[in-house]
């Protein structure tokens, strides 16, 4: 459960929780439709004549309907993943309809349908998901919010009674939660936990906020959190008392993405919901507005424990119409200015003694009557009149000169050339992203027409929309009324902040000042010239999986992987090894950073805003970075944009272009950013944890404003050059939507043509090392009554692929099992988490950590019930079902990633990097079906010892 922002630059506001439903694989013949059904397939209105007032139509791909009861349902067959489906029921009621005595209680409803129902008495509802494999969090989750709450399920499909079981859940969360008394008063302290970890610089900024940005709204008083003495007095009729008055057919929607028979899906959906009853008299459901509030407000919100500093203008606007065919194009509109005015804004924050860290503009959702226009900036702690002057200015250029004709084409060809990507790659779209898309359209009333019906309307409108009337936004979002100018800071002696009539000041001076046009420097120059001589593919194997190796005469390594997963992807990584173990200790800082201070110079001939503009339209990428063990370049590109993706490359490697104006706006950056870590409690913690695990190494610190006093880019060139100025040891593995004919010459010509050498690589062992025996610290920081605690465990490990899975499962069991006693049985933090990794150099190790938040008062207590756990694990081991389980749920996560190419570009890098079979991620599944409770038991022993952890509590600062 966690709570989820509105669509508007403020602190997180909402609730997150757990749901699931499966369906049933394969495509049947639709029945002819009832009344009152769309049936997918039905074509829609041609697009290119279309009348602006004409309603945007739903994606063919869906069925939808709506029962005499008024619940609505949509329905769309996808196949990604497969042999998966995504269910929503989405709720048009959240903490803004709650009454005086209630508030918080929509959260709780929202919890308790996890803890019981007509069907899935307490706790059994996640067992009984959690043993088809889905995970509480990742597959069974939900929210609540000021105006809904959505229940989310991700079902496997592969099993007809899955489907019905998941249906039958979604069917009990909208009539059927059982409100027992005790597991009411067990969740109170579950829902204080989680109302505990917000608790912060981040959400005292927000009660400073919130009166000001919604003032006179129901809103400013409705936090869908609510307040801890409710959720701990609440009388039980009270929450019943919502439940009826708000799940209710009428106000309810059923959403169904996934790879199934969408008539057998159909036919669930009216099993379950067609005879629920609406109440003869329901309430009735009121939206809310957010009244207009003359002239400009002011929000000056300040805290010690505040790290960064920003400073907005925030323009509430009416709702437009979005929901026809003029609707969309306003928002192209309002895309094209977006894009332009950020676009500048990242040239003003690369330019010498910049006015901001970063800047730009937004428009989104506040709530559901309003829209909120904003400037914003991240600004230097002494920089706020100035960063504010700086984005209001160029808004005012703007408006009193317009943007350039040559900013309005390189805009207009980026976006076409993000729809015709999503045009690509129509049929491999996520069904989360299709469901979530379809619950904003039931709730919010965002328009869903599909990408064909997108793509048409961006091909009729970006010829036809006038620069002038782009430029028009500006003064719209320019007004003075309904304005709320907003500043966040840190409070410490000896900083001035910034008053109201200071800022007053600020905004008359920017818009009375003169301002000079904005001249774009377009270069039509290729991005590399000459190309280079290609070299040549010398040997070619074909390795098991289907993956192909080359050799390349200048002694690198290809091993390429064709799928099918994205029709228009192709990632890929390539390695030497070497890294940042091979520079001095005295240059590790600026050899840690040489990827990045370079990088951000551009390449070739081309600065980092020219390259920019070069790039308008295309999609390709390259990065290096530099490891502790190794140097690696990486990057993606569409099959169109494939050959700059290798020019990209090649640059990289023969001409990096460091700019010293460039390294003094980014070491001036990182100075900004870091400046105020160490006021927060969370970075006092991580830095006390990390310290311990490292034992102090000199490069094992976390970053700092102090070492960036060491960044130097003549350094950082230098060992740039030197690692990657011999290509020969480099292994690079593509893969994604292209076949080995297309590649071999790009390949040739961009890679085997780097310069190589041929001298060995090699890593050096730094010595960094993990300690051991028992540690403990505890750090005090922090005003709030909250407690982090995080127990790790080190030691040798053996690196195959049997301990590696035995590990993995070890932690999602003791997740569980820390879970239901900590959380369920405790009542004692909203979640503890438990993660597992290891590396096999510079010596195999693994970690395995363990954390939670909690109230002070109890850390002694959890520590103690975790102990307890970890013993039981030892000593008895887990149950049968602890391991299936596990299991069910790591086979089903592999099933996923192995038809994801981002995963498996890294597993097949990875194994390279260890000197393991690539092919080997295709054969993981058979050591899941191996794992036993012995096995599991063994690996609490091995991985488990109490006589070798570290524990670090963090606990707020005592009270002088």
């Amino acid at each position: 459960m966690a709570i989820r922002r509105p669509s508007m630059m403020l602190a997180p506001l909402m609730l997150a929780v757990v749901a699931l439903g499966p369906t049933l694989v394969g495509q049947g013949t639709p029945p002819s439709a009832p009344r009152g059904v769309r049936l997918a397939g039905q074509p829609a209105p041609p697009m290119a004549t279309a009348p602006l007032e004409t309603p945007l139509p739903l994606d063919p791909q869906v069925t939808s309907g709506r029962f005499p009861n008024g619940l609505r349902y949509f329905i769309r067959v996808n196949k990604e993943p497969a042999s998966r489906a995504e269910l929503r029921l989405a709720v048009d009621a959240g903490s803004i309809l709650e009454d005086d005595d209630q508030r918080g209680l929509a959260h709780v409803v929202e919890h308790m349908a996890f803890n019981g129902t007509r069907h899935f008495p307490k706790q059994e509802l996640v067992r009984f998901l959690e043993s088809t494999g889905m995970r509480f969090g990742p597959s069974i989750n939900a929210f609540t919010s000021f105006d809904e709450t959505v229940y989310m399920l991700q079902v496997p499909t592969d099993k007809a009674d899955l489907v019905a079981n998941a249906f039958l859940i979604l069917e009990d969360w909208a009539h059927g939660l059982s409100f027992d008394p005790g597991e009411i008063d067990k969740e109170r302290g579950v829902i204080v936990e989680e109302w505990r970890t917000r608790l912060g610089a981040g959400a005292r900024i927000q009660e400073q906020q919130l009166p000001v940005l919604l003032k006179g709204s129901r809103y400013a008083e409705r936090l869908p959190i609510g307040k801890p003495e409710t959720i701990k007095a609440f009388q039980h009729d009270r929450l019943r008392q919502f439940y009826r008055d708000w799940y209710r057919p009428d106000l309810m929607t059923v959403v169904a993405v996934g790879d199934f028979d969408p008539a057998a899906v159909r036919r669930l959906i009216e099993q379950h919901f067609a005879p629920l009853k609406r109440p003869a008299a329901p309430r009735a459901r009121t939206v809310y507005d957010i009244p207009d509030t003359p002239g400009t407000l002011y929000s000056i919100a300040t805290d010690a424990e505040m790290s960064s500093t920003s400073v907005g203008v925030v323009n509430k606007l009416p709702r437009r119409e979005h929901a026809t065919v003029g609707g969309y194009r306003q928002a192209t509109v309002q895309r094209l200015y977006l894009g332009m005015f950020n676009a500048r804004c990242s040239e003003l924050a690369q330019k010498a003694d910049p006015p901001f860290v970063a800047g730009g503009a937004s428009l989104g959702s506040m709530m559901r009557s309003r829209e909120a226009a904003s400037l914003s900036a991240i600004v230097k702690e002494t920089g706020i009149s100035r960063g504010l002057e700086a984005v209001l200015l160029e808004a005012h250029r703007v408006a009193k000169q317009g943007f350039t004709p040559t900013e309005f084409d390189r805009q207009k060809r980026e976006i076409l050339r993000r729809l015709e990507q999503q045009l690509a790659e129509r049929d491999k779209q996520r069904s989360s992203m299709l469901a979530d898309r379809l619950v904003r359209h039931a709730l919010q009333h965002d328009p869903a027409p599909g990408i064909e019906v997108e793509h048409a309307l961006a091909q009729r409108f970006l010829p036809e929309i006038s620069l002038a009337e782009v430029n028009a936004l500006a003064g719209e979002w320019l007004g003075e009324s309904n304005r709320v100018v907003t500043v966040v800071a840190p409070k410490k002696d000896g900083l001035a902040v910034p008053d109201q009539p200071a800022l007053a000041g600020v905004i008359a001076a920017s818009a009375a000042a003169a301002v000079t046009p904005y001249v774009d420097m377009p270069d039509a120059k290729p991005l590399l010239d000459p190309l280079p001589a290609p070299g040549r593919v010398v040997s070619s194997a074909a390795l098991e999986a289907g993956i192909t190796e080359w050799r390349l005469s200048n002694g690198i390594r290809v091993a390429l992987k064709a799928t099918d997963f994205k029709q228009d992807e192709i990632v890929f990584r390539g390695y030497s090894l070497g890294g940042t173990s091979l520079a001095s200790d005295a240059d590790y800082v600026p050899a840690s950073t040489a990827g990045q201070v370079v990088g951000a110079g551009g390449v070739g001939a081309f600065s980092a805003i020219e390259l920019r503009k070069l790039m308008a339209g295309k999609v390709a990428s390259a990065r290096v970075a530099f490891t502790e063990l190794t140097q690696t370049v990486s990057g993606s590109a569409s099959k169109k944009d494939l050959e700059t993706m290798f020019q990209l490359v090649h640059l990289a490697f023969t001409q990096p272009r460091p700019d010293p104006v460039l390294f003094g706006v980014l070491t001036g950056q990182m100075k900004t950013m870091l400046a105020n870590q160490r006021a927060q409690p969370d970075f006092a913690f991580a830095e006390a944890l990390n310290s311990i695990l490292t034992q102090g190494h000199p490069r094992g610190r976390m970053p700092s404003a102090e070492m960036v006093d060491q960044w130097n880019l003549d350094t950082s060139m230098a060992f740039y050059k030197a690692r990657l100025a011999d290509a020969s040891g480099f292994t690079f593995v593509f893969v994604g939507s292209f076949d080995l004919d297309t590649m071999k010459p790009l390949v040739e010509r961009y890679l085997a043509s780097l310069p190589a050498a041929g001298r060995p690589e090699m890593w050096k062992d730094v010595g960094m090392r993990r300690p051991r025996g028992i540690i403990e610290k505890t750090v005090e920081k922090g005003v709030e009554q909250k407690s982090r605690v995080s127990l790790v465990f080190t030691g040798p490990f053996e690196y195959a692929q049997m301990p590696r899975v035995a590990i993995r499962t070890l932690a999602a069991v003791l997740d569980t099992r820390l879970r239901e006693t900590l959380r369920e049985d405790l009542s004692g933090t909203y979640g503890a988490s438990v993660s597992a990794g290891y590396t096999k150099s510079p010596v195999p190790e693994y970690t395995l950590q363990i954390g939670f938040t909690c109230n002070p008062a109890r850390v002694d207590e959890l520590v103690k019930a975790a102990f307890r756990e970890i013993d039981a694990l030892k000593t008895e081991g887990p149950t049968e079902k602890q391991v299936a389980d596990a299991r069910a749920g790591m086979l089903r996560d592999l099933e996923t990633n192995l038809r994801d190419n981002t995963y498996v570009l890294g597993q097949i890098h990875a194994r390279y990097v260890d000197g393991e079979d690539p092919a080997g991620i295709f054969a993981i599944a058979p050591f899941y079906q191996k794992l036993d409770v012995a096995t599991v038991q063994q690996a609490a022993r091995t991985y488990l010892d109490t006589a070798n952890y570290v524990k670090v509590v963090l606990m707020p600062e005592k009270k002088q």
